[in-house]
């Protein structure tokens, strides 16, 4: 019996996908429920398994885009696992441990031809010449003190170093990532402000809070809480922010689901923690780490990464100082967070040093103004800076449930 397998609906609206790379060659045998493909859509990257157990036969090469529903392999229920037959990862590993074999014996019987005695080879990585431009008068082609002293370097000439290039497509995810930030920077009335926030107040509760928040609930107390807290205090007094246009409407939301950027296997993905103005500092780190593995893992969801109202992005956790966040459309607001870094400001009329993040909201200017968009972004830096008041109704044990 042969069955068709098909390309199954990543989600809503999506008809079509790309074949990203087949984790097993035709005429292979695949267990049920084994990844043979990765498949792209213009969301995501999912793995597609095997229905049932089998012989496969491949209906689809590498970087075709099929439809949702199309057929792109046979699988031959009749078909036996060959006895002695080793998987597919079991023979790419043979291959490697072969190849490294031929290799080092390779290695052996021309270790002599082209290489460079210890003194000769210091005079030339002083000279910055590669071994590869000098013939070798010693035994066996050895290159030799006096050889490494006579050499010049060649003028306009590649030096040894690797120069090889890679032309390689990039995936149905990646192709509509760049569309959709083209569309962003031409489409929309895109602006960014920005400002400061003394995080010592955070590192502060973070210090004295942190283990036993750690301890009761399993997970870790991390700024994103903070900042999901704060900026859903500051939609609600803003609400032109987390709007959106819908052609010559304007759509309003009185929920705040949040958009959080993180590093997938794939690249960035953006889920989203849904209703965060019902969570907690618990719930917003439960689901911020629940996300941020499922993204890790390759388990992440369409639906999981659409529908967000405002998103969250921190490019600090890579060292970046300063940046402008493109806006993630539909959405007309987005918030951007940088790296701590020590800082003298002045507190009170005198010089202090403190723990300064730039922070930077870029909007789009045809649903948020100027007042809404800068008295947003203060309202941010209000609450990080005043948390305990603002964020934790001035009892820090009852707002992290200790």
């Amino acid at each position: 019996m042969i069955l068709e397998m098909k390309v199954p609906s990543p989600g809503e609206s999506i008809t079509e996908v790309e074949i990203a790379a087949w984790l097993v060659e035709d005429g292979d045998y695949v267990e049920k429920d084994q990844p043979i493909a990765e498949v792209d859509s213009d969301k995501a990257t999912l793995e597609l398994p095997a229905e049932e157990s089998g012989i496969i036969t491949l209906k689809a090469e590498e970087g075709d885009a099929v439809e949702v529903g199309a057929v792109v392999c046979l699988i031959d229920l009749d078909g036996k696992k060959p006895e002695g037959a080793t998987t597919t990862s079991e023979v790419k590993e043979e291959s490697k441990i072969v190849e490294k074999s031929v290799t080092s014996s390779v290695v052996e019987k021309t270790y002599a031809s082209g290489t460079a005695s210890p003194a000769a080879k210091k005079i030339l990585n002083e000279k910055g010449i590669a071994t590869s431009e000098v013939k070798g008068t010693g035994r066996d082609g050895r290159i030799t003190k006096d050889d490494a002293v006579n050499a010049t370097p060649s003028m306009g000439v590649p030096t040894g170093g690797l120069r090889n290039s890679e032309r390689k497509k990039m995936s149905m995810l990646r192709r509509k990532v760049a569309q959709r930030l083209v569309a962003v920077k031409n489409e929309t009335a895109m602006l960014t402000t920005f400002n400061e926030v003394d995080m010592k107040p955070i590192f502060d509760l973070r210090k004295e809070f942190k283990e036993s928040f750690k301890e009761k609930h399993g997970v870790g107390l991390g700024f994103m809480s903070f900042f999901t807290l704060a900026v859903v205090r500051a939609l609600k007094l803003y609400p032109d922010v987390n709007s959106m246009l819908d052609g010559d409407y304007k759509i309003m939301h009185d929920f705040q689901d949040i958009s959080i950027a993180v590093s997938g296997p794939k690249g960035l993905m953006v889920p989203v923690i849904r209703n965060a103005e019902n969570l907690t500092f618990r719930g917003v780190e439960s689901e911020v780490k629940r996300l941020a593995l499922r993204a890790r893992d390759g388990q992440i969801t369409v639906d999981e990464m659409t529908g967000g109202t405002f998103t969250i992005t921190n490019g600090g956790v890579f060292g970046s100082m300063l940046s402008t966040p493109i806006i993630n459309p539909p959405q007309s607001g987005i918030l951007g967070m940088h790296n701590i870094v020590e800082r003298p400001i002045a507190v009170n009329g005198e010089v202090v040093i403190r723990p300064i993040m730039f922070v930077a909201l870029s909007y789009d200017h045809r649903v948020i103004d100027g007042r809404e968009s800068v008295g947003f972004l203060v309202a941010v830096k209000e609450a990080l800076e005043n948390p305990i008041e603002l964020l934790m109704d001035n009892n820090p044990k009852k707002a992290l449930e200790l």
